[in-house]
């Protein structure tokens, strides 16, 4: 599993001293981690706000003019898949973590065994939680559950995701962004995909989804189509 882990710690020696544990727990876990360091909520915030694909953070409690529970409250707003972790030296903040799902505290000086449980822990939640389709998206990262997506559609060089909410146009093959779907997707004609999971009807010559949308497909997809229902459902 690969994970993208931040820290986020005013104090240098901490920070270091967390990206070694982290890095023996790599190791032996056989997780690959990408590990940055932010000196400041702030900097991280501002980081965030390109690139929201982070699994697991480490958030120091007490920095600067934005405190790691103001941070965590802003990104839970948005994410409900991260794992958060605070790193204190005060056992008094233990009860804000509620607020914000924090999966535990970590007291300073942190143990190795300690944080290794604590991010096994991270991991297996992660492992349960659904897969998202990474999307570059108007100089930013965009990270949408497979579920909200309607169908994607290939224009030229770009391919169109549809989802519940919006659509994003990025560059990209459609055969590239079929690699990384589950197997509710289908091609069903040569420039589209299609979740099942909002098909409500089958046609001749398209599928109508929960939202109204017709997307085509191609002649002779309509029994497969029907064949993949049943067999998913």
């Amino acid at each position: 599993m690969t994970l993208h882990i931040a820290i986020c710690d005013d104090e240098r020696a901490q920070t270091e001293y967390l990206k070694t544990l982290i890095a023996a727990w790599s190791e032996t876990s056989g997780n690959t981690v990408h590990c940055t360091a932010f000196p400041s909520a702030e900097a991280f915030w501002f980081r965030y706000a390109e690139d929201a694909g982070w699994d697991i953070l480490l958030l120091d409690i007490e920095m600067g003019e934005m405190d790691g529970v103001s941070l965590a409250k802003r990104i839970r707003a948005q994410d409900s898949r991260v794992q958060i972790l605070f790193v204190t030296g005060f056992p008094d903040f233990m009860a804000e973590g509620y607020e914000v799902s924090a999966l535990h505290y970590l007291l300073k000086p942190v143990s190795a065994e300690k944080l290794s449980a604590v991010l096994d822990r991270a991991a297996a939640n992660l492992q349960k939680t659904e897969k998202r389709l990474c999307i570059p998206w108007e100089r930013q990262t965009v990270y949408v559950p497979l579920s909200d997506i309607c169908y994607v559609e290939a224009q030229k060089q770009y391919v169109v995701i549809h989802t519940k909410t919006a659509e994003y146009r990025t560059k990209g093959s459609l055969s590239d962004t079929e690699a990384a779907l589950d197997e509710y997707f289908i091609r069903c004609q040569r420039s589209f995909l299609v979740n099942l999971r909002e098909v409500t009807r089958i046609r001749a010559d398209c599928v109508v989804l929960k939202n109204g949308a017709a997307v085509p497909i191609s002649r002779g997809m309509a029994e497969t189509i029907g064949k993949e229902m049943i067999r998913l459902f």
